[in-house]
């Protein structure tokens, strides 16, 4: 008679997993991973605390200083200092996510590239 015990897993599948956790663990403990984490992740958090200075400003320029943002560029536009100055706002989250796939599209994916290549020998 079989048994089985669930969820049931054929051999070749439970073969599989531990060749992939032997992988994964090859792959933490590669110092190019570990760089490549470190590098990724200071990254951004510089982005981050970059856009968070820039929401904190806007922020700060609403609060102490809102009569300016509703002054006119120039005498007779429609247009005042917080129409640019919030699509500036909008625009640099824009900008630094571009900052942030360039760099993840030639740095780290270079790394990446290296530690596939490490692993795969």
């Amino acid at each position: 008679m079989l048994t089985y015990s669930y969820p049931y897993q054929h051999p070749a599948v439970e073969d599989n997993n531990k060749m992939n956790d032997s992988i994964y663990r090859r792959i933490e403990q590669s110092p190019h991973f570990k760089e490549l984490v470190a590098k990724r992740e200071k990254f951004a958090w510089i982005l981050s605390a970059i856009m968070l200075g820039i929401y904190i400003g806007f922020i700060l320029l609403i609060a102490f200083v809102p009569g300016w943002l509703g002054t006119r560029i120039t005498e007779g536009s429609p247009i005042t200092w917080g129409i640019p100055v919030g699509l500036g706002v909008i625009l640099s989250a824009f900008v630094l996510t571009g900052i942030y796939v360039r760099r993840a599209n030639s740095e780290f994916d270079n790394l990446n590239q290296v530690i596939l290549d490490e692993v795969g020998k």
